[in-house]
C-alpha cells in the first residue's frame, strides 16, 4: 500500500508521460517560450530601427533596454522566493506570460522613445515575475541527469521563436516598408497563444513550500553558487543589449528590411546546436562547455569591433549562435544542479535579477563607448570581459575537478 502511495506521488510530481521523450511540462513550456519568443523578437528585431526613427540616440537606446531590465530584474529574486514559499509556479507564469500579451501591441501607440520606455519596463515587469518560477518549474519536474538536455529544449524552442518572430518582422518589412506598427500589432497573435499553453497545458509541479523565513541567508546556497554568480556578472557587464548588434550591422549600409532577417541567423544555429550541447553537457559536464562558450563570444565581439564587413558579420552571428547554445541553457542546468528543491525558485530568482541588473551598467557603459568613443569600443570591451569571465570559469572548472579527482586533499 505504501509503494503505491509513493508512486502516486511520484507521478504527481514528475509525470512518466513523456512528449517526443521530455517530461510535458518541460515540452508545453517550451512551447510557450517559443510562442512568447516569436511575439517578443517580432518586437525586438525592429525596435532599434524604430527608436532611431522616432529620434532616439544610441545611448538612449541602450538605457531603455537597461533600465527596463534592471528595475524589473528585482522582481525576479521576489517571484523566485515567493513561488519556493507557496510551493506553487505556474500563477507566477500566467501572471507573467499575461502582461507580455497585453504589452506587445501597444507599441503600435507610442510616438516618443519615453512611452516605449514606459512600455519596455511593464513588459520586463512581466518577464520578470515569470522567469524564475518557470525555471524552477523544469528543474522540479526533471531528474538532474536530464537538466541539460531539458534546458537545452527549452533553450531550443525559445530560439525558434526567435527564428519565426524576425522571419514575420522581415516579410511585414518586405511587403510594407518601414511599417512597424503592423509588426507590433500582429506580436500579440502569438503572444496570446503562449498564455492559453500555459493555462490548458502546463501542470504545477508539487515541490516542498519552504518557510524558512531567513532564505535569502549566504549559508543556504552553496558557495559554489556565489562564485559561478561572480563569473555571470563579470561577462554581463560587457554583455550589452543585442540591438547594439544590429545597430552595428546596420553601418554596413544594408536595407533596413534584411536586418530582422540577419538576427534570425543567430536564433537558427542558436536552435540547431542547443540540444545537442544539452545533451553533451549532461555527459561530460557543464563547465567546460560554458569555457568554449564564454571564448567564442569574445571572439564574437572582439570581430564586430575590428571588421565592418556584412559578410563578416553573417559570419560572426553564426558565432553568436554557437555561444547562446554553448552558454544559456548550460548555465541553468549548473545552477539547477546546485540548488536544493526547496530553494530553486529562489536561486533561480537571485541568478536572473543578477543578470537584470547588470544590464544597466552594461548598457550605459556600452552606450556611452558607442556615442562618445567609437563605435567600436563597446564591442572591444564587450570581448574583455567576456575573456576574464573565460578565464575565471576556467578556475571554477579546475577547482571542481580537484576536487572531485582528490577527495580526500579538497
Amino acid at each position: 500500500m505504501n509503494n503505491v502511495e509513493l508512486d502516486s506521488n511520484k507521478k504527481n510530481t514528475n509525470p512518466k508521460k513523456k512528449i517526443l521523450g521530455l517530461n510535458r511540462n518541460v515540452f508545453f513550456t517550451g512551447l510557450t517560450s517559443f510562442f512568447t519568443d516569436t511575439s517578443t523578437k517580432m518586437v525586438y528585431s525592429v525596435m532599434p530601427l524604430f527608436l532611431l526613427s522616432i529620434g532616439a540616440s544610441k545611448t538612449t537606446l541602450s538605457l531603455i533596454e537597461g533600465i527596463a531590465e534592471s528595475t524589473a530584474a528585482l522582481l525576479k529574486a521576489f517571484s523566485g522566493f515567493w513561488s519556493d514559499k507557496i510551493g506553487k509556479n505556474k500563477p507566477f507564469m500566467i501572471f507573467g506570460y499575461g502582461l507580455t500579451a497585453i504589452i506587445s501591441p501597444l507599441y503600435s501607440l507610442v510616438i516618443s522613445p519615453f512611452q516605449v520606455l514606459i512600455l519596455r519596463f511593464i513588459e520586463r515587469v512581466g518577464k520578470g515575475v515569470r522567469t524564475a518560477p518557470r525555471d524552477s518549474l523544469i528543474a522540479g519536474s526533471i531528474d538532474k541527469k536530464e537538466s541539460g538536455r531539458s534546458f537545452g529544449f527549452h533553450k531550443a524552442m525559445d530560439n525558434s521563436g526567435a527564428i519565426i518572430g524576425p522571419l514575420i518582422a522581415f516579410l511585414v518589412l518586405w511587403f510594407f516598408p518601414s511599417n512597424y506598427k503592423l509588426i507590433f500589432i500582429l506580436s500579440g497573435i502569438p503572444a496570446l497563444f503562449g498564455v492559453l499553453t500555459i493555462i490548458f497545458l502546463v501542470k504545477d509541479c508539487k515541490k516542498p513550500k519552504n518557510g524558512n523565513k531567513e532564505v535569502f541567508l549566504l549559508k543556504h546556497l552553496p558557495r559554489r553558487y556565489y562564485f559561478f554568480l561572480l563569473i555571470i556578472f563579470l561577462f554581463s557587464l560587457g554583455n550589452s543589449t543585442d540591438a547594439l548588434l544590429l545597430l552595428r550591422t546596420k553601418e554596413t549600409n544594408v536595407n533596413d528590411k534584411f536586418i530582422p532577417f540577419i538576427y534570425l541567423i543567430f536564433n537558427s544555429v542558436s536552435v540547431f546546436l542547443a540540444i545537442p550541447f544539452g545533451k553533451l553537457s549532461d555527459k561530460i559536464g557543464r563547465e567546460i562547455l560554458l569555457v568554449a562558450g564564454f571564448l567564442v563570444y569574445s571572439i564574437v565581439y572582439f570581430g564586430f569591433g575590428w571588421f565592418l564587413n556584412l559578410n563578416v558579420y553573417i559570419l560572426l552571428f553564426m558565432l553568436y549562435g554557437l555561444y547562446s547554445a554553448l552558454s544559456d541553457g548550460t548555465q541553468k542546468a549548473l545552477i539547477s544542479d546546485f540548488l536544493p528543491p526547496e530553494l530553486k525558485g529562489t536561486g533561480f530568482g537571485i541568478y536572473h535579477s543578477l543578470l537584470g541588473l547588470t544590464l544597466l551598467p552594461a548598457s550605459l557603459i556600452a552606450g556611452l563607448l558607442y556615442d562618445k568613443v567609437s563605435p567600436s569600443a563597446p564591442f572591444y570591451f564587450g570581448s574583455a570581459m567576456a575573456f576574464i569571465a573565460m578565464l575565471a570559469m576556467f578556475v571554477f572548472f579546475l577547482t571542481d575537478y580537484i576536487k572531485k579527482k582528490y577527495p580526500a586533499n579538497s
